[in-house]
């Protein structure tokens, strides 16, 4: 599948009826060669349209995989950047990729993005196509964490892109996925949470207000626009206005769309 050096079908039915966490540690020998990875020209995008808002300091990739969306943090962050997943062999071969020369330092950690182990130790958090391994109702959970490791001002970013209309293929592809997942998971166990079309992103934005971020949704130009004239790509930007106090609610700022 996905050229010579992708997973075989078998591969991939191996790892569909596995735990994510194990499924993942399977596939990450090959993970680079699928489509599964985010393509380059989305992580630059994201690096351009962070840029004007930097320098950070300290960056963190959520659910980092094999670790391509380290790349752009390391030309966004000045001191550190940690890359955290909970697929060990993902982690192995992002420990494996060369680390730009001079750059900040760069460390992994294996951690459930659910309970993150980071207490304001971040002013840029990003994450890469990892929202379709989240239930709706762990949100709330998943969006707390990362505030928290979020210090005051910080901020929380990731890309979206318009879905597929009915009339276009891509638009079954996925739904077709989305339908095959769910009869999997009822039938079969550990759950594979794996769903694209799961969340939609008035559901995000209101989560992640729920939460306590101030949250703006520039367009990524590179991506051009649809027929209607809406941008094909925007870029969330989630800004943690304060510090939770002890009942979860904000120390200062307002929160606003």
């Amino acid at each position: 599948m996905f050229g010579p050096e992708g997973p075989t079908l078998r591969e991939l039915a191996v790892q569909a009826l596995s735990s994510v966490e194990r499924g993942y540690d399977l596939l990450a020998p090959k993970f680079d060669h699928t489509p599964f990875r985010t393509p380059d020209p989305v992580l630059d995008a994201v690096a351009e349209a962070l840029a004007p808002l930097g320098p950070f300091t300290d960056g963190l990739d959520l659910c980092c995989g094999t670790g391509a969306g380290v790349r752009p943090l390391t030309r966004l962050c000045r001191r550190s950047v940690t890359g955290v997943d909970f697929s060990a062999g993902m982690l192995d071969v992002a420990r494996h990729r060369a680390r730009p020369a001079g750059g900040p330092r760069v460390a992994w950690v294996r951690g459930d993005a659910r309970a993150l182990p980071f207490i304001a130790a971040f002013d840029l958090v990003v994450s890469f196509g990892a929202f379709g391994h989240f239930l709706p109702g762990e949100l709330p959970g998943l969006f707390t964490g990362v505030r928290a490791a979020l210090r005051p001002g910080g901020r929380f970013a990731f890309p979206v892109f318009a879905p597929p209309r009915p009339t276009r293929p891509g638009f079954w592809l996925l739904s077709g996925f989305d339908a095959v997942m769910r009869v999997r998971n009822a039938l079969w166990r550990p759950p594979f949470v794996m769903y694209y079309r799961a969340l939609r992103l008035g559901a995000l934005v209101g989560e992640l207000e729920r939460a306590g971020y101030s949250v703006e949704l520039p367009a990524l130009p590179a991506f051009g626009r649809r027929a209607d004239g809406g941008p094909r790509g925007r870029l969330v930007v989630a800004r943690n206005a304060g510090a939770p106090d002890a009942g979860g609610h904000t120390a200062a700022g307002s929160v606003n769309s």
